[in-house]
């Protein structure tokens, strides 16, 4: 599945849990310390759900393949090695310690 086929998956899972708690809600009250900290936890998980769908395609899009690019198999020009060192050789008109 993709990623906003499972957003969209929790999304009603997460509809269904709050009718539930509003339900239990009407049957018990809200003035338990219980049911208070199961709607403050409901409230909390649709606000994460919802940050999560806000960044969700950002993250999906950070995570594609980034483009290829094609390297040419025609040697470089060697007068673009003129001035540079052979790493870890040392310069040309020096000797090694």
């Amino acid at each position: 599945m993709s990623v906003h086929d499972e957003l969209t998956s929790v999304q009603r899972c997460l509809d269904d849990l709050i009718r539930s708690v509003g339900r239990l809600e009407k049957e018990i009250g809200s003035g338990g310390l219980e049911m208070r900290r199961v709607r403050v936890d409901t409230d909390h998980l649709r606000e994460s759900v919802a940050l999560l769908r806000e960044t969700a395609p950002v993250v999906a899009a950070a995570r594609k393949r980034p483009d290829l690019v094609t390297i040419s198999d025609t040697p470089y020009d060697p007068s673009l090695w003129v001035d540079t060192d052979d790493e870890g050789l040392g310069a040309r008109d020096r000797h090694a310690p």
